[in-house]
């Protein structure tokens, strides 16, 4: 293949010619917690955004029900809504707490 993926070439790179497209990057995730906050003392939820939550792209508002910790690390209880092709679905699921932000 002609020119193929040798750098000698003086056209910019993919990467380049992405940053200078003026489409903004997509949104990272936070860099995960070592530690979960603190549970609130009256036990009820607290509102987070998921990120990238199984079911939908991108960041819904969601609320966190509890944590637990894994051998992987914290994960968190949470519920959050996707589209469904009626309506709003309700979605519970454990979820990596590197996935989850608070509001």
């Amino acid at each position: 293949m002609a020119g193929g993926m040798n750098r000698g070439s003086s056209r910019p790179s993919l990467g380049e010619r992405a940053a200078d497209s003026g489409v903004p990057a997509a949104p990272t995730a936070p860099p995960p917690r070592a530690v979960p906050p603190r549970a609130r003392e009256d036990g009820t939820g607290r509102h987070c955004w998921v990120h990238t939550p199984p079911g939908t792209s991108g960041t819904v508002p969601g609320l966190l029900v509890e944590w637990r910790q894994q051998p992987e690390g914290w994960q968190g209880r949470v519920a959050y809504a996707v589209p469904g092709p009626h309506g709003p679905v309700l979605v519970e699921a454990w979820l990596p707490a590197a996935s989850l932000e608070q509001r």
